[in-house]
């Protein structure tokens, strides 16, 4: 749980940027991976966490625009990582905007459970990941280069001088 805003928008900040680093690798070809044909390709995972993420801080009570069309998976890895640029930066202005340090212990009802403000924007930074974490398995199935998140991926240990980790 958060204690602070301040403490909120640098974890965001940084989890945003790491999803933006996942979502600018996507290729159009590549939206299309699936795990199977019951469970979401690539492409609708992607465009989940664009358009979850206004939608759950509508639910918080956070005033942020939703995404247009959000029914819509665009067919273009650019242009889902366009307005994922922009959902990210709209996050960070509005829960600073509208929220102060002391309303993060307020407790509100979320998706039929009580919670405080500050944990619902760690249900926020968590639900990202998450997902983010999905779409990395399914980027090397599609013969996507990944991204480093948490540390340099397999294929940029190289780039830094070092050999790749054995399993």
């Amino acid at each position: 749980m958060y204690s602070s805003i301040a403490e909120f928008i640098e974890d965001w900040n940084q989890e945003a940027v790491s999803t933006q680093n996942v979502l600018d690798a996507l290729t159009n070809d590549s939206l299309q991976q699936e795990v199977s044909s019951d469970d979401r390709t690539l492409g609708r995972i992607a465009w989940h966490i664009v358009t979850s993420t206004p939608g759950m801080l509508s639910e918080f009570g956070i005033n942020v625009p939703q995404v247009e069309n959000a029914d819509y998976v665009p067919q273009s890895a650019k242009e889902i990582a366009g307005i994922f640029r922009r959902v990210s930066t709209d996050t960070g202005h509005a829960v600073k905007e509208q929220w102060t340090d002391a309303a993060l212990k307020e407790e509100v009802n979320v998706f039929g459970r009580t919670m405080t403000k500050g944990t619902t924007l760690t249900l926020l930074v968590k639900h990202i990941i998450h997902h983010r974490g999905q779409m990395t398995v399914l980027m090397r199935q599609a013969g996507v280069r990944v991204p480093g998140i948490y540390g340099p991926a397999r294929e940029e240990w190289v780039q830094i001088g070092m050999e790749a980790p054995s399993i």
